[in-house]
């Protein structure tokens, strides 16, 4: 059982001050998807675009992800927070200030921006704050992290048109995802790359609230 000092550590933005440092060494990974061999870094084909997004746990995330058809690469990593090139032991203690994210690298002319933010909005639950379920942290929390306009534009549409959805359904939560432009992305290490095509029985994480809603 955790007690209560050391749920609200990690449950707490922390500051510049209180962050860890971090080191200027990125982590190593892989150079291809452990599923579908394409290249995790780049570069990638043209007309291809990328989004970040935090559903909790990365491990079940990703794998929904790199499912979905017109997804061409996937990655799991950590944004939003303070720590230069944070560890997944780091990032635990709520001392660096990031969010297990999926980088999701996507053919807009195969999967719409909407159908992805469908199935972010659906397959988790983000009116927690700061967890996911038995999750508990700052690195659970929901984040949407964009980059180019017209993907922040349509986050902040498709956060407003699912939360009349939870209320129609009688749902009071109000969302709590964070949708902003990446400011930056760091690697996880090897081992969390496509975790679970490596151990299919891993733990997984996904809740969602069994609310649907028309995005787009």
């Amino acid at each position: 059982m955790f007690g209560f000092d050391t749920i609200s550590k990690k449950t707490t933005m922390p500051t510049a001050e209180t962050a860890y440092p971090g080191r200027e060494q990125a982590l190593t990974i892989p150079e291809h998807h452990y599923v579908n061999g394409n290249v995790i870094k780049g570069p990638y084909p043209e007309g291809l675009e990328t989004i970040y997004l935090g559903m909790g746990c990365f491990w079940g995330a990703e794998r929904l992800l790199w499912k979905t058809p017109g997804v061409w690469v996937t990655a799991v990593g950590y944004s939003g927070g303070i720590t230069l090139n944070p560890t997944y032991q780091e990032t635990t203690t709520g001392l660096t200030g990031h969010a297990e994210v999926v980088k999701v690298v996507y053919d807009p002319s195969k999967v719409s921006l909407a159908a992805l933010l469908k199935i972010f909005f659906e397959e988790h639950d983000p009116t927690q704050g700061m967890r996911q379920g038995n999750d508990v942290g700052t690195t659970y929390r929901s984040v949407i992290y964009t980059t180019n306009d017209q993907q922040l534009t349509e986050a902040k549409a498709a956060r407003d048109t699912f939360q009349q959805a939870l209320k129609a359904a009688g749902h009071t939560q109000a969302i709590t995802t964070e949708i902003e432009p990446l400011d930056i992305f760091y690697y996880a290490e090897d081992y969390h790359q496509q975790y679970l095509a490596k151990n299919p029985g891993g733990y997984c994480g996904l809740r969602g609230t069994g609310v649907s809603c028309d995005i787009g």
